[in-house]
């Protein structure tokens, strides 16, 4: 099995000091879901090569298909800010999804301090 060295970081069960996790919740047009997703697929497979990126993980509210919620680790605030947020695969998400919201999408910033995943358990 390959190890990726991204991983490495996560196998030990405190964050690092300078990693970054943000919530975004975002609540679309009734209808929008598909195309919603549309947009944001190639952004995740995209942000998935970055070497800062740790993890993404996306929801959706059972109780009303057209809420979802992403959970986005990264290794470095600065460079998400800098550099991340202009990458080109972003820019089509950027300029279609005002389109698509009913409310101003919300972005929360955490800092992780402990992190516990089944799947590391059998490494």
């Amino acid at each position: 099995m390959r190890h990726h060295p991204d991983l490495a970081r996560e196998e030990r069960q405190d964050g690092p000091k300078d990693d970054v996790t943000f919530i975004i919740t975002v609540a679309l047009k009734p209808g929008c879901e598909e195309a919603f997703l549309d947009l944001l697929t190639p952004v995740l497979d995209a942000m998935r090569h970055e070497p800062t990126f740790i993890n993404a993980v996306l929801h959706q509210d059972p109780e009303d298909p057209s809420r979802f919620m992403l959970y986005e680790t990264w290794a470095d605030l600065d460079d998400v800010v800098q550099v991340q947020m202009h990458r080109d695969y972003r820019k089509t998400f950027w300029e279609r999804l005002p389109d698509l919201l009913r409310e101003p999408r919300q972005v929360q910033t955490w800092k992780p301090i402990r992190r516990d995943f089944t799947f590391f358990a059998s490494w």
